[in-house]
């Protein structure tokens, strides 16, 4: 399929999804939200795939702004523009973040500018994310617009930096820029603008030698912590066990550590 607002691209089993759209800094317009949902399903269905790097164009520019409010307009003779969003998000824009949260490889979000509203809610919806030193997380939906932080912000959040910190940056709206955003725990690494698609295809390829199953998995086990309780967790990872313990995988990978060699999945 071609696109004409992302690029898409896949090598030695990386894909590599860059949003460009450089003149709204990538802003989720509704054309690049069907692209970008229509990549996530190209890829998805690909056996050969093992990762994923979401990206921007351009280097310090910007990794996506958010909503584009200058193409929000109400209809006179439809719905209230509230209810036209909600449609919108309902019908495209949540199952895209879903899509991305569910796919069966880690995904690698490299950040090389700014993350704004709905654009940090996708960057932060990868399992690794790394930024460029001057790329920044902003959160302005309730000091400048009244609205709640969406495409899961309020979910993924409080469970990556705490209630409190999560109260205050989406209270505050203050840039958080890319150290910044290691030290509070939002993101894993931050790297000099110059090497971030480097850094991040590196460690695209990491992830991609690991077994096949592991972002799933850890996806759910982390997930399902965040409301059980221990008794319950410790449960449901010896479930886990039995059932992974049992797998090519693991024999494998006990094979390479008796061999000492590194385990080929």
């Amino acid at each position: 399929m071609s696109y004409e607002r992302i690029h898409l691209s896949i090598e030695d089993g990386i894909a590599t999804l860059t949003l460009d759209q450089p003149k709204t800094m990538n802003a989720m317009s509704v054309p690049l939200q069907q692209e970008v949902m229509a990549a996530l399903d190209e890829i998805a269905g690909n056996s050969d795939i093992k990762a994923l790097v979401i990206t921007g164009t351009g280097t310090g520019k910007a990794f996506c702004s958010g909503a584009d409010l200058g193409s929000m307009s109400p209809d006179s003779d439809g719905p209230s523009l509230g209810t036209q969003v909600k449609n919108l998000m309902e019908e495209l824009s949540n199952p895209m973040a879903l899509k991305l949260r569910e796919l069966p490889f880690p995904v690698v979000s490299a950040v090389n500018g700014a993350a704004a509203g709905a654009g940090a809610s996708i960057a932060l919806a990868g399992d690794v994310v790394l930024a460029g030193k001057s790329a920044y997380f902003l959160f302005p939906f309730i000091p400048k617009l009244g609205i709640l932080p969406d495409l899961g912000a309020t979910w993924i959040l409080p469970r990556l930096i705490g209630r409190a910190k999560a109260m205050a940056v989406s209270l505050l709206g203050e840039r958080m820029y890319g150290e910044d955003a290691v030290r509070e725990g939002l993101i894993w690494k931050c790297v000099a603008d110059e090497d971030l698609q480097s850094e991040a295809v590196a460690t695209a390829r990491r992830l991609a030698a690991g077994p096949n199953h592991a972002a799933p998995e850890l996806r759910e086990a982390f997930d399902r912590a965040d409301t059980a309780s221990l008794a319950e967790q410790l449960s449901y990872e010896a479930e886990r066990q039995q059932e992974l313990i049992d797998s090519p995988t693991f024999q494998e990978g006990v094979r390479a550590f008796l061999e000492k060699r590194d385990p080929k999945f």
